[in-house]
């Protein structure tokens, strides 16, 4: 599915206007969504998120508009988020596969950390890190990274001011949010996380790794995790 975005914005005296793509696809094994996201104006885009089977669809749509695929953006480093790493990379050689430090190792060692999967991910290490307070450009599209660990050690979310957007990953569902009783979760560092976005406008979009699309306010009113329900 497909959400188109525009924003009229002055540079010096002249006029630009940002037209955003998002396309989704869900897939995998955890039915896990997958985002390609990206500026028309330029053909820049990226991939968020590389479930199993999913992506390529993604891929395709990216090389029938010639948008040039620049990152791999990784929320974190569970295996239903970046089993399909190597499909984005053959495709687009010159993507950049980024993740958060902490959660790099379980990309240079893939695999569940509570069943044996079905299926193998090939191993690799990171082209750079994701870290808290930077900023990815794809295109004149600027995303701030947010730590929000967690559900992971290294766990983040990428917010698009300009286009009031969060890409939430595992931290922020519609009516639910990550699990906290994986190996490698935190339920107090969860808690600061999820208070850290719920002060994000209430306007905001979230596209989350799993289920529907939602908005921040929408959670702030009926999701108990922010609410003190649950």
């Amino acid at each position: 599915m497909a959400y188109p975005y525009w924003q009229l914005v002055f540079w010096g005296l002249w006029p630009i206007i940002l037209v955003m793509k998002i396309h989704t696809n869900t897939g995998g094994l955890a039915a896990t969504n997958a985002y390609l996201i990206a500026d028309e104006t330029t053909g820049d885009a990226a991939i968020i998120d590389a479930p199993q089977n999913t992506v390529q669809a993604l891929l395709n749509v990216a090389q029938h508009n010639h948008w040039n695929i620049r990152y791999l953006l990784l929320t974190h480093g569970h295996w239903d988020h970046t089993s399909d790493h190597k499909v984005v990379t053959d495709a687009f050689p010159d993507a950049k596969v980024l993740i958060h430090k902490l959660d790099e190792p379980k990309l240079i060692k893939p695999g569940s950390l509570i069943f044996t999967l079905p299926y193998k991910i090939p191993p690799r290490q990171a082209d750079g890190y994701l870290e808290d307070g930077n900023t990815i450009h794809i295109g004149n599209l600027e995303f701030q990274i947010l730590f929000t660990p967690g559900h992971s050690p290294g766990h983040v979310v990428l917010y698009c001011r300009s286009q009031s957007l969060l890409m939430a990953g595992d931290l922020l569902f519609a009516g639910a949010v990550g699990r906290t009783d994986l190996p490698d979760s935190d339920p107090a560092a969860m808690e600061k996380s999820l208070l850290r976005v719920a002060e994000l406008p209430e306007n905001t979009a979230v596209r989350p790794g799993h289920g529907p699309p939602t908005t921040i306010g929408q959670e702030k009113r009926s999701n108990p995790f922010l609410t003190g329900g649950a």
